[in-house]
């Protein structure tokens, strides 16, 4: 059973919560950071994404940049911009986005669940992703932004949760410029605490929806510091990371999809002869090509959008990642007739989260004279059903919405 406890967040001001927030480190460049933390000082990306107060000329994974950001996150917590609860707390928080909300709960899963697999993978990680987080979560001392984790819904852990946002008021409540609401209540009952960890602990495994590389970085950095504090009980802060945990039944994956910059070769008349030895292959004449069931798909190629259905015989349906829609173009377009033999190191292949819609795929394969390819969105089952069978989702399987905010909670490691 998992282990999911109240901690002492470092959090801002309620004044300054909605200029602190910001999003993951990971969805934006340097140059892209530089120009979001214009005018707004207290922006976390000042920690996240520290290179921002650097010369451009300094390598983003140079040691200065994890020394600035462990600077500027002493100098908020002395200024003000942070505050730290005196006692171990929940919080709930609740996301709003197109009249969707979902809503979690802000505490530490342990490390310890982690390695034994109480906390689900599907993904794989990139060692150099890795080695820059861990570096910077040990240089802060802290874990600074929060895993995304979700859990087969509870009704007893919901009732709660909807209860205490009844009868309490938020400490934030902001709306952002991309138009998602954030409403935080802090949790500080040491007895609907104590019900709610117990309630946990008989919900069998949690799983990462999205930040796979932020969860093994803090792991490794609490096992380090294991090595460090040989004498550690085990109740110490650097056992624990920083997690929200939802329910499965209030979120949604978004569509990923694929953008090839190019045909390998062929022309346009023979790419659609290859791709139909595959798939069923018509003309979509109805504006562009959304797929609404699994197994099909869009294409568009040339300035026409077709709909592909994949034909019997080429996937097993009875295994759980060949049967997903992006194994199946994998396996029967992008590796045998486009040459993407790993999409993860290809530089052929571009991936477009759903949230920027289907014209930016059109748009991206005129100019690239390429080939896109819109997805029906993997579904959270699939996700939980390739997790508890220890397999690993192709890269770039899943993309959640909202993504939720870095710098409203911080999680001290001592």
């Amino acid at each position: 059973m998992a282990v999911f406890r109240p901690f002492k967040a470092v959090r801002p001001a309620a004044k300054l919560a909605a200029k602190v927030a910001a999003l993951p480190y990971d969805v934006m460049n340097s140059q892209e950071a530089r120009e979001m933390v214009k005018g707004n000082p207290y922006s976390f990306l000042h920690v996240d994404k520290a290179e921002v107060d650097l010369s451009p000329s300094i390598d983003i994974y140079d040691d200065r940049v994890y020394e600035k950001a462990a600077e500027n996150l002493k100098k908020m917590q002395e200024t003000g911009v942070y505050i730290q609860d005196q006692k171990p707390c929940f919080y709930i928080y609740r996301q709003i986005m197109d009249g969707r909300a979902q809503t979690g709960i802000v505490g530490c899963a342990a490390i310890d669940d982690y390695l034994n697999n109480h906390v689900k993978k599907h993904e794989l990680t990139r060692a150099d992703k890795e080695a820059d987080r861990i570096h910077h979560v040990d240089v802060c001392d802290a874990n600074t932004g929060p895993i995304f984790l979700t859990y087969r819904s509870h009704e007893e852990v919901t009732q709660i949760m909807e209860s205490w946002m009844k009868d309490h008021k938020p400490v934030y409540d902001f709306l952002e410029e991309d138009g998602v609401t954030h409403t935080v209540w802090i949790l500080d009952d040491d007895e609907v605490i104590g019900k709610l960890q117990d309630l946990f602990c008989k919900i069998p495994d949690f799983y990462i929806a999205d930040g796979h590389h932020r969860a093994a970085s803090a792991v490794r950095v609490g096992l380090r510091r294991r090595k460090q504090h040989p004498e550690y009980t085990g109740k110490e802060e650097f056992n624990y990371f920083l997690a929200v945990l939802f329910p499965d039944s209030q979120l949604q994956i978004m569509d990923y999809n694929r953008v090839v910059h190019d045909l390998n070769g062929n022309t346009p008349e023979e790419f659609l002869q290859k791709v139909s030895e595959k798939f069923e292959v018509s003309r979509f004449y109805q504006g562009m090509c959304h797929p609404q069931k699994k197994h099909t798909m869009g294409m568009y190629l040339e300035g026409q959008w077709y709909l592909l259905k994949a034909k019997n015989g080429t996937f097993e349906e009875n295994d759980p990642v060949e049967s997903l829609d992006v194994s199946i173009l994998q396996k029967n377009v992008l590796t045998p007739v486009l040459g993407i033999e790993d999409p993860r190191t290809s530089d052929r292949i571009s991936f477009v989260g759903g949230i920027r819609g289907l014209k930016e795929l059109q748009n991206m394969a005129d100019e690239k004279h390429g080939v896109a390819f819109s997805m029906y969105p993997t579904g959270l089952d699939d996700l939980m059903k390739i997790a508890d069978t220890n397999h690993i989702m192709p890269p770039k399987s899943t993309w959640f919405e909202p993504k939720l905010r870095s710098g409203i909670f911080v999680h001290k490691l001592s």
